[in-house]
Protein backbone atom coordinates (compact mmCIF):
# COMPACT_ATOMS: atom_id res chain seq x y z
CA UNK A 1 0.00 0.00 0.00
CA UNK A 2 1.30 3.44 -0.87
CA UNK A 3 1.37 6.26 1.66
CA UNK A 4 0.52 9.72 0.32
CA UNK A 5 1.42 12.63 2.63
CA UNK A 6 -0.94 15.52 1.90
CA UNK A 7 -0.12 19.17 1.49
CA UNK A 8 -3.15 21.46 1.24
CA UNK A 9 -2.32 24.95 -0.01
CA UNK A 10 -4.39 28.05 0.72
CA UNK A 11 -3.12 31.60 0.25
CA UNK A 12 0.35 30.16 -0.33
CA UNK A 13 0.42 28.39 3.05
CA UNK A 14 0.18 24.77 4.17
CA UNK A 15 -3.19 24.34 5.92
CA UNK A 16 -5.74 21.72 7.00
CA UNK A 17 -9.51 22.08 7.01
CA UNK A 18 -12.01 20.24 9.19
CA UNK A 19 -14.73 18.52 7.14
CA UNK A 20 -13.83 20.69 4.15
CA UNK A 21 -14.93 23.84 5.96
CA UNK A 22 -12.98 26.92 4.82
CA UNK A 23 -13.99 28.69 8.04
CA UNK A 24 -12.40 25.94 10.15
CA UNK A 25 -8.81 26.07 8.97
CA UNK A 26 -5.47 25.58 10.71
CA UNK A 27 -2.25 26.93 9.22
CA UNK A 28 0.57 24.42 9.85
CA UNK A 29 3.37 26.03 7.91
CA UNK A 30 3.85 29.25 5.96
CA UNK A 31 6.00 27.43 3.41
CA UNK A 32 4.53 24.31 1.70
CA UNK A 33 7.83 23.71 -0.11
CA UNK A 34 9.62 23.17 3.22
CA UNK A 35 6.89 20.72 4.22
CA UNK A 36 7.38 18.77 0.98
CA UNK A 37 11.13 18.61 1.62
CA UNK A 38 10.42 17.17 5.07
CA UNK A 39 8.12 14.46 3.66
CA UNK A 40 10.67 13.56 0.97
CA UNK A 41 13.41 13.32 3.61
CA UNK A 42 11.19 10.95 5.59
CA UNK A 43 10.72 8.52 2.72
CA UNK A 44 7.60 9.72 0.87
CA UNK A 45 7.31 7.92 -2.47
CA UNK A 46 4.48 10.17 -3.71
CA UNK A 47 3.13 13.56 -2.58
CA UNK A 48 -0.52 14.59 -2.65
CA UNK A 49 -0.99 18.34 -3.25
CA UNK A 50 -4.32 20.14 -3.11
CA UNK A 51 -4.81 23.70 -4.33
CA UNK A 52 -7.69 24.77 -2.08
CA UNK A 53 -7.87 28.19 -3.71
CA UNK A 54 -8.23 26.45 -7.04
CA UNK A 55 -10.92 24.10 -5.71
CA UNK A 56 -12.99 27.07 -4.63
CA UNK A 57 -12.26 29.53 -7.40
CA UNK A 58 -11.76 27.14 -10.30
CA UNK A 59 -8.27 28.24 -11.27
CA UNK A 60 -4.71 27.29 -10.46
CA UNK A 61 -3.81 30.03 -8.00
CA UNK A 62 -0.77 28.33 -6.48
CA UNK A 63 0.98 27.14 -9.66
CA UNK A 64 4.43 28.46 -8.70
CA UNK A 65 4.42 26.51 -5.42
CA UNK A 66 3.14 23.35 -7.13
CA UNK A 67 5.87 23.63 -9.78
CA UNK A 68 8.58 24.06 -7.16
CA UNK A 69 7.42 21.01 -5.18
CA UNK A 70 7.02 18.90 -8.34
CA UNK A 71 10.62 19.65 -9.27
CA UNK A 72 12.24 19.16 -5.84
CA UNK A 73 13.24 15.55 -6.45
CA UNK A 74 12.33 12.34 -8.26
CA UNK A 75 9.37 11.87 -5.90
CA UNK A 76 6.24 12.22 -8.05
CA UNK A 77 3.43 14.64 -7.21
CA UNK A 78 -0.29 14.37 -7.81
CA UNK A 79 -2.39 17.51 -7.62
CA UNK A 80 -6.00 18.60 -7.71
CA UNK A 81 -8.13 21.67 -7.11
CA UNK A 82 -9.98 23.68 -9.73
CA UNK A 83 -9.00 21.55 -12.72
CA UNK A 84 -11.95 21.77 -15.06
CA UNK A 85 -10.69 21.56 -18.67
CA UNK A 86 -8.22 19.72 -20.89
CA UNK A 87 -6.19 22.93 -20.98
CA UNK A 88 -6.09 23.01 -17.16
CA UNK A 89 -4.73 19.45 -17.20
CA UNK A 90 -2.07 20.34 -19.74
CA UNK A 91 -1.05 23.36 -17.65
CA UNK A 92 -0.65 21.21 -14.53
CA UNK A 93 1.34 18.51 -16.33
CA UNK A 94 3.57 21.26 -17.74
CA UNK A 95 4.47 22.18 -14.14
CA UNK A 96 6.03 18.73 -13.76
CA UNK A 97 3.32 16.92 -11.79
CA UNK A 98 2.92 13.21 -12.49
CA UNK A 99 -0.82 12.87 -11.99
CA UNK A 100 -3.69 15.34 -12.21
CA UNK A 101 -6.79 14.86 -10.07
CA UNK A 102 -10.18 15.82 -11.51
CA UNK A 103 -13.01 16.40 -9.06
CA UNK A 104 -16.13 18.51 -9.66
CA UNK A 105 -15.88 18.07 -13.42
CA UNK A 106 -16.33 14.29 -13.06
CA UNK A 107 -19.89 14.96 -11.88
CA UNK A 108 -20.75 18.05 -13.88
CA UNK A 109 -19.04 17.16 -17.16
CA UNK A 110 -17.96 13.49 -17.11
CA UNK A 111 -17.12 13.53 -20.83
CA UNK A 112 -14.07 15.64 -19.94
CA UNK A 113 -12.80 12.73 -17.83
CA UNK A 114 -13.33 10.32 -20.71
CA UNK A 115 -11.43 12.62 -23.09
CA UNK A 116 -8.67 13.19 -20.52
CA UNK A 117 -8.14 9.47 -19.91
CA UNK A 118 -7.98 8.84 -23.67
CA UNK A 119 -5.43 11.63 -24.05
CA UNK A 120 -3.31 11.37 -20.90
CA UNK A 121 -3.89 7.80 -19.66
CA UNK A 122 -2.50 7.05 -16.20
CA UNK A 123 -1.68 10.73 -15.62
CA UNK A 124 -5.36 11.22 -14.74
CA UNK A 125 -7.01 10.40 -11.41
CA UNK A 126 -10.46 11.33 -10.18
CA UNK A 127 -11.16 12.53 -6.65
CA UNK A 128 -14.60 11.45 -5.49
CA UNK A 129 -15.75 13.08 -2.28
CA UNK A 130 -18.90 11.76 -0.66
CA UNK A 131 -21.33 12.71 2.05
CA UNK A 132 -23.77 9.97 3.10
CA UNK A 133 -22.85 8.07 -0.06
CA UNK A 134 -23.63 10.99 -2.40
CA UNK A 135 -20.96 12.90 -4.31
CA UNK A 136 -20.08 16.42 -3.15
CA UNK A 137 -18.64 19.03 -5.53
CA UNK A 138 -17.26 22.57 -5.71
CA UNK A 139 -14.91 22.40 -2.77
CA UNK A 140 -17.48 20.27 -0.90
CA UNK A 141 -19.93 23.15 -0.67
CA UNK A 142 -22.60 21.39 -2.75
CA UNK A 143 -23.90 17.78 -2.59
CA UNK A 144 -25.07 16.25 -5.88
CA UNK A 145 -27.72 13.64 -6.68
CA UNK A 146 -25.05 11.20 -7.88
CA UNK A 147 -24.14 8.09 -5.87
CA UNK A 148 -20.42 7.67 -5.18
CA UNK A 149 -20.42 3.99 -6.16
CA UNK A 150 -22.22 4.66 -9.46
CA UNK A 151 -19.79 7.45 -10.34
CA UNK A 152 -16.76 5.31 -9.51
CA UNK A 153 -18.00 2.49 -11.74
CA UNK A 154 -18.68 4.97 -14.54
CA UNK A 155 -15.14 6.37 -14.25
CA UNK A 156 -13.68 2.85 -14.37
CA UNK A 157 -15.68 2.16 -17.52
CA UNK A 158 -14.02 5.22 -19.07
CA UNK A 159 -10.66 3.52 -18.56
CA UNK A 160 -9.68 5.40 -15.41
CA UNK A 161 -7.13 3.56 -13.24
CA UNK A 162 -7.02 5.65 -10.03
CA UNK A 163 -9.71 7.08 -7.75
CA UNK A 164 -9.16 9.03 -4.54
CA UNK A 165 -12.15 8.44 -2.31
CA UNK A 166 -12.90 10.80 0.57
CA UNK A 167 -15.70 10.68 3.09
CA UNK A 168 -16.15 14.35 3.94
CA UNK A 169 -17.69 13.71 7.35
CA UNK A 170 -14.41 12.04 8.34
CA UNK A 171 -11.96 14.53 6.85
CA UNK A 172 -9.77 16.38 9.31
CA UNK A 173 -11.65 14.81 12.23
CA UNK A 174 -9.02 12.18 13.14
CA UNK A 175 -11.79 9.62 13.66
CA UNK A 176 -10.66 7.04 11.13
CA UNK A 177 -11.67 6.74 7.46
CA UNK A 178 -14.98 5.27 6.35
CA UNK A 179 -13.65 1.74 5.81
CA UNK A 180 -17.02 0.23 4.89
CA UNK A 181 -17.74 2.79 2.16
CA UNK A 182 -14.17 2.62 0.84
CA UNK A 183 -14.31 -1.20 0.68
CA UNK A 184 -17.56 -0.95 -1.28
CA UNK A 185 -15.77 1.23 -3.86
CA UNK A 186 -12.71 -1.09 -3.97
CA UNK A 187 -14.94 -4.16 -4.51
CA UNK A 188 -17.25 -2.48 -7.03
CA UNK A 189 -14.52 -1.13 -9.29
CA UNK A 190 -11.46 -3.37 -9.04
CA UNK A 191 -9.17 -0.40 -9.80
CA UNK A 192 -6.68 1.53 -7.65
CA UNK A 193 -8.59 3.23 -4.82
CA UNK A 194 -6.75 5.65 -2.55
CA UNK A 195 -8.48 6.16 0.81
CA UNK A 196 -8.61 9.71 2.11
CA UNK A 197 -10.09 11.50 5.09
CA UNK A 198 -9.83 10.76 8.78
CA UNK A 199 -6.65 8.65 8.98
CA UNK A 200 -5.56 9.17 12.59
CA UNK A 201 -3.13 6.38 13.44
CA UNK A 202 -1.35 3.23 12.31
CA UNK A 203 -4.45 1.15 13.09
CA UNK A 204 -6.39 3.14 10.47
CA UNK A 205 -3.67 2.40 7.92
CA UNK A 206 -3.92 -1.30 8.82
CA UNK A 207 -7.67 -1.19 8.21
CA UNK A 208 -7.18 0.50 4.83
CA UNK A 209 -4.54 -2.08 3.91
CA UNK A 210 -6.89 -4.95 4.83
CA UNK A 211 -9.55 -3.88 2.30
CA UNK A 212 -6.96 -3.97 -0.51
CA UNK A 213 -6.98 -0.24 -1.12
CA UNK A 214 -4.09 0.92 -3.29
CA UNK A 215 -3.08 3.69 -0.91
CA UNK A 216 -3.94 6.10 1.89
CA UNK A 217 -3.65 9.86 2.05
CA UNK A 218 -2.51 11.20 5.42
CA UNK A 219 -2.92 14.84 6.34
CA UNK A 220 -3.66 16.09 9.82
CA UNK A 221 -2.21 12.99 11.54
CA UNK A 222 1.22 13.85 10.14
CA UNK A 223 0.99 17.48 11.18
CA UNK A 224 -0.07 16.67 14.74
CA UNK A 225 2.52 13.89 15.09
CA UNK A 226 -0.10 11.14 15.48
CA UNK A 227 1.60 9.28 12.62
CA UNK A 228 5.32 9.27 11.86
CA UNK A 229 5.71 9.24 8.08
CA UNK A 230 8.95 7.26 8.07
CA UNK A 231 7.42 4.55 10.27
CA UNK A 232 4.30 4.37 8.08
CA UNK A 233 6.33 4.12 4.86
CA UNK A 234 8.64 1.48 6.35
CA UNK A 235 5.73 -0.61 7.55
CA UNK A 236 3.29 -0.41 4.64
CA UNK A 237 5.49 0.21 1.60
CA UNK A 238 8.67 -1.61 2.51
CA UNK A 239 7.41 -4.11 5.08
Amino acid sequence: MRIYPAIDIKNGKCVRLRQGNFDDMTVYNDNPVEVAKEWIKNGASYIHLVDLDGAREGSGVNSDIIKEIANLSDVPVQTGGGIRTIEDIENKLALGVRRVILGTVAVKNPEIVKEAVEKFGDAIAVGIDAKNGMVAVSGWEEVSEVSAVDLCVKMRDYGLKTIIYTDISKDGMMGGPNIEATKEIVDATGIDIIASGGVSGMNDLENVDKINAHGAIIGKALYTGAINLKEAVDRFERG
